[in-house]
């Protein structure tokens, strides 16, 4: 069992969660950043986005909080039917982070299975979610916890050019 507590964000909980959607985009954008955009400032962006999304229906914004402290976020929310995706309503895990210090302790485990949790108590047949290729760690993890891989996203850039990596 995680040693975190797992719950709802609050309003107030918006500016470490931001922290953690950050470090989540510039880990994606240091992956790739060809793929991977970075706008700064990232951290103000995302708190404006958040705002908007604490106790918004059909989402779910959670936090975990371990000895006072927000060491992770995640955010997910209803989703339906998208012809181009071939992808029936569903549940989307769109952002999961656990800050590095206190990963190894089940928080990931936790916060992912809270969120499948309430995503199904809305009525979804299944949960999807998309994670960066190189990000092994989360993988394995994501499969460990039953996600199946569906989908491979493959990039090329304009022109022909080859990033490998």
């Amino acid at each position: 069992m995680s040693p975190a507590t797992i719950r709802p964000a609050r309003i107030e909980d918006v500016p470490a969660a931001s922290r953690l959607a950050a470090a989540l985009v510039r880990q994606h954008h240091a992956f790739d950043p060809d793929r991977f955009m970075l706008v700064e400032p990232v951290e103000e962006g995302y708190a404006r986005f958040l705002s908007t999304q604490v106790d918004r229906e059909g989402v779910v914004l959670l936090v975990a909080e371990l000895d006072g402290t927000v060491v992770g976020y995640l955010l997910g929310g209803l989703e339906g039917r998208d012809w181009m995706l071939l992808l029936d309503d569903c549940g989307m895990i769109h952002d999961v982070y656990v800050d590095a210090s206190a990963r190894g302790r089940g928080i990931g485990t936790a916060i992912v299975e809270e969120a499948v949790a309430r995503l199904v108590a809305m009525g979804v047949p299944r949960v999807v979610l998309s994670t960066a290729w190189p990000n092994e760690a989360a993988r394995r993890l994501f499969a460990k916890l039953g996600f199946r891989e569906t989908m491979v996203e493959m990039t090329r850039e304009a022109g022909g050019s080859h990033h490998s990596g």
